[in-house]
């Protein structure tokens, strides 16, 4: 199948490893341009480097998406240097699982705002866009109670409506907002690799709930936010795909 996406420009929150890292190496794949932010120098240049390579237009930077003169800066310097934006991937996670002040104020800013000012700050470039379409990284966190309940849970779910209300307030735009919840996803330097040198015990518990039994690959992740954001998609806006291999149980009408 034909994406439709070469020659459009996607840009990415949190492009160099993991999902965002798999997102826009399959951008790039299909040829698109991209465009990834992440809080570390050296990793943003390696990554755009990785990408260019493809064969398309990259571009980074450092940033930290909660600092928001930083993020609505950075794109806009995008278009400018793109010529454009058909693509918002919302992507970067505080990972806060803690009840103190602190966690819930690192998921608001971070989740929740760094994504409302990433996609606000776009928006006068997907307005212009043919095709455009954004997808915002939820979780299954948001749809059912576990072990990250509480501000990831919640600031999560709170994603999830923010995509489905926009979703309907941007259709007469034909801009498409979708989200995207991943189960649990093993990579190299990631949360769950964390987990299971650290905590054995809630990584066992985790393994068990998955009735494939395996934690999911960035990359699976991805072929779900690519297609959802790509023209291949162009009717399908306001859902919410859970890509978890059976892991929740709850059944979404």
């Amino acid at each position: 199948m034909d994406l439709g996406l070469r020659g459009m420009k996607a840009l990415i929150t949190g492009g160099t490893k993991g999902i965002g890292r798999a997102v826009a190496d399959l951008f790039a794949d299909e040829g698109a341009d991209v465009a990834i932010c992440a809080r570390d120098t050296g990793e943003v240049a390696q990554a755009v480097a990785d990408l260019a390579a493809r064969g398309v237009r990259a571009t980074g930077r450092a940033l930290d998406v909660a600092d928001g003169a930083a993020l609505t800066g950075w794109v806009e310097d995008v278009a400018a240097e793109l010529g454009g934006i058909d693509i918002v991937v919302s992507n970067v996670s505080a990972l806060a699982i803690g009840q103190d002040e602190a966690s819930w104020q690192a998921e608001f800013s971070t989740d929740m705002m760094g994504t409302v000012r990433a996609v606000n700050a776009a928006m006068p470039f997907l307005e212009r866009s043919t095709a455009a379409s954004i997808v915002v990284i939820a979780s299954v966190s948001g749809r059912e109670v576990d072990f990250a309940a509480g501000p990831y849970g919640v600031f999560k779910a709170a994603l999830i409506h923010y995509a489905k209300g926009l979703s309907y307030q941007l259709a007469p735009k034909n801009i498409r907002v979708n989200a995207l919840s991943p189960g649990n996803t093993y990579f190299p330097g990631g949360v769950w690799e964390k987990i299971e040198h650290g905590n054995p015990t809630l990584f066992a518990q985790a393994m068990a709930l998955n009735p494939t039994g395996r934690m999911g690959k960035p990359e699976e992740m991805a072929r779900g936010v690519v297609f959802l954001a790509s023209p291949a998609a162009s009717f399908i806006t306001g859902t919410n795909l859970v890509v978890d291999g059976a892991l929740t149980r709850g059944v979404q009408f």
